[in-house]
């Protein structure tokens, strides 16, 4: 079975976490236990009903507020397919959050309240994960059940959402009306909606079809370590491992290892469960080369003829995470894949208001939660995309210097 991640977003109240209860209460994801903690503390909250909000809402504060703070993650199967779900939290304090929840995920699930329509924050979250370069997009029209489960409300909300649509980056985009709290059309189709003639929304995310969202094109393994076995069985053993992140390889194909521009042969490539004839993301795979190379962690291996941009000069949309703003001149350092290197911030071309998608040029600093396109001089060479072409070569954190705490996550738009 193949792996679905997807993150869930959309203004507060909006039915995020009572959503993501009812998938897994529905799809029997739940222990009998979880089940009777949730009634007992329902019925102490007053609630005539069982709260599954309270499923995923697991902080203290959470619970007392009724909102979405942290990213919440959980897990669940059905016979198609295993699932990861990142609750991302609707304040737009916590835009930190939702770029962290979202930004590896295959599939975004964006909540609107049907008796609000599209908001701030639905635009506001569409845009990030068009800027995340998210390949699916589900827009569930919620609480239809309080709106009389009007067709009307919902073709609105629809043609409303499809116009801004435009303006971004979505290559995937499916509508459907749902009733968190009643069950409609989450697991299965709602007869409270028969003009409504598309999938359920479990039957969309077992169904969705991800497999060429990953690219397939470009070989790109980033060492993560280099085995060397002691024992005189292995003593002429050297494999290289890491997680592939691009491309697919072979034995027998040629590659270069950057950034000393060596080449060889692939003779082995290796997994836990032993050998494979070949690699593609996301397997964590040794390989092996016919030709003993220098070869470290931090290195990346790649094509010949298909490498990635060598760079020291890096543009990039930034999301600052921390109090202390980001401002031009200051040291930091950058976590690329396998690599780490200090870096400096030569400029900052403008910040980016993520409601009206105006940039205000005159910026002189981001602060927390604000993104805007940023200038770094990296002090050694870094092996990137851009974004757009691979997300993962094409993305990185940025670390203080001082505290080693991570303070923002970037996406290369210009690399050189």
């Amino acid at each position: 079975m193949d792996l679905l991640r997807f993150a869930t977003a959309g203004s507060v109240d909006d039915g995020k976490s009572t959503l993501i209860g009812r998938l897994l209460y529905d799809s029997k994801a739940i222990f009998e236990d979880q089940l009777e903690a949730v009634e007992q503390t329902s019925r102490a909250k007053g609630y005539d009903y069982t709260n599954l909000a309270l499923l995923t809402d697991g902080l203290r504060a959470e619970r007392e507020q009724g909102i979405t703070i942290d990213v919440a993650y959980r897990y669940f199967a059905t016979p198609k397919r295993k699932f990861i779900i990142a609750d991302t939290p609707g304040h737009i304090q916590y835009t930190r959050n939702m770029v962290t929840g979202a930004s590896n995920v295959d599939l975004a699930l964006i909540l609107v309240d049907a008796r609000n329509g599209i908001v701030e924050q639905t635009r506001r979250h569409a845009f990030l994960v068009s800027l995340l370069r998210v390949p699916h997009l589900v827009l569930c029209v919620n609480k239809m059940d309080l709106v009389g489960y009007d067709q009307v409300v919902f073709d609105k909300i629809k043609q409303e959402f499809l116009g801004f649509a435009t303006k971004l980056t979505i290559p995937d985009l499916e509508v459907i009306p749902i009733s968190a709290l009643e069950g409609d059309n989450v697991v299965q189709r709602s007869t409270n909606m028969p003009w409504y003639d598309g999938p359920s929304l479990l039957h969309h995310l077992e169904n969705v079809h991800i497999a060429s969202d990953r690219n397939l094109v470009d070989v790109r393994l980033p060492v993560q370590y280099v085995i060397r076995p002691q024992s005189n069985e292995f003593h002429d053993y050297r494999g290289y491992a890491g997680q592939m992140v691009g491309g697919v390889l072979k034995p027998g194909d040629e590659i270069m290892v950057l950034p000393s521009g060596m080449t060889s042969h692939v003779s082995h490539i290796e997994t836990a469960d032993g050998p494979v004839e070949e690699a593609f993301p996301p397997m964590s795979v040794t390989v092996r080369l016919t030709d003993d190379i220098d070869v470290s962690r931090g290195d990346m291996i790649c094509r010949p003829h298909n490498a990635p941009r060598s760079a020291q000069n890096i543009d990039a949309m930034v999301c600052w995470m921390v109090d202390e703003p980001l401002r031009p001149g200051q040291r930091i350092l950058v976590k690329h894949t396998t690599r780490w290197a200090k870096a400096i911030v030569k400029r900052l071309h403008y910040q980016l208001d993520v409601n009206t998608l105006h940039r205000n040029m005159s910026a002189e600093e981001l602060k927390l939660n604000e993104i805007g396109r940023v200038s770094l001089r990296i002090a050694q060479p870094l092996f990137v995309d851009e974004y757009a072409r691979n997300r993962l070569t094409g993305g990185f954190i940025i670390v203080d210097e001082a505290t080693n705490v991570t303070v923002g996550a970037a996406m290369v738009v210009d690399a050189s």
